[in-house]
């Protein structure tokens, strides 16, 4: 009778996965489409356990997981809402850095310096936002721009979420434009911080170690897991950063 309750329990455990991702998917596409407008009021989870006719743990899960993405925000007895966005906000578009150097009317080229698959450390987990270990894939590229270095890309990935990055050996393509390409990404969370190069990052951009850097991180999900992590590092005189600002008003000024 053993191997019976094993199995039953494995189909137990794939219902439960199949109908955690249902509600993830269903409740995300009613936002994005914009049949749930900001600010909407989201079911509660008694209507959605009766809806998917789930657990209040499947459910809490799900809508875990939307709140920590920024999709929906919850509150303590009063219930969940699609998030509102800010009045007024940055946007920072991601951008192939190969579409950066052709803009400079320059021949584009790139390398990979080191890579290696490996299970994820604390700090990994950290950068990825990541509440698990997971396998990653550790990138170090040099970006050019005619002869010489443009930029240098630290990145992460994550395997767990991306499988097919494992056997990719970016040879033709490199790991950002292919992420762009391969993977929808749902948030994306942006960090710019300058700082004088380091040892390692200075020898790959041949700069003097200290030269002032422009440092972009940025860190991208879909609603379920991370994607990837990645440190872009510019010598600061050949890089800027041009953000612009809208208001969710559609009126003319």
């Amino acid at each position: 009778m053993q191997p019976v309750s094993a199995r039953k329990g494995t189909r137990s455990g794939q219902v439960l996965t199949s109908l955690h991702q249902r509600i993830l998917a269903d409740i995300q596409g009613n936002i994005l489409s914009g049949r749930w407008e900001p600010g909407r009021r989201i079911p509660v989870e008694h209507e959605l356990m009766q809806q998917y006719r789930c657990s209040r743990m499947t459910v809490n899960k799900a809508l875990t997981q939307l709140a920590r993405a920024g999709v929906i925000e919850r509150h303590r007895k009063v219930g969940s809402f699609v998030s509102t966005p800010q009045s007024q906000s940055a946007v920072l578009s991601i951008q192939d850095i190969k579409n950066e150097v052709v803009a400079l009317g320059l021949p584009y080229r790139f390398e990979v310096v080191e890579r290696r698959k490996r299970r994820s450390t604390r700090d990994d987990r950290a950068l990825l936002h990541a509440d698990e270990v997971v396998p990653v894939l550790e990138l170090t590229c040099r970006h050019f721009a005619k002869d010489q270095p443009f930029c240098d890309e630290y990145r992460l990935i994550n395997l767990q979420a991306v499988a097919d990055a494992a056997s990719e050996d970016f040879s033709a393509i490199s790991p950002g434009a292919w992420l762009l390409r391969q993977v929808p990404w749902a948030v994306a969370e942006h960090r710019i911080r300058a700082s004088g190069s380091t040892p390692e990052v200075s020898a790959r951009l041949k700069i003097k170690v200290g030269t002032p850097c422009l440092i972009v991180e940025r860190t991208t999900r879909t609603v379920a897991s991370p994607i990837t992590f990645v440190r872009l590092t510019y010598p600061g005189a050949l890089h800027e950063l041009v953000a612009t600002f809208t208001t969710l008003s559609s009126e003319t000024p």
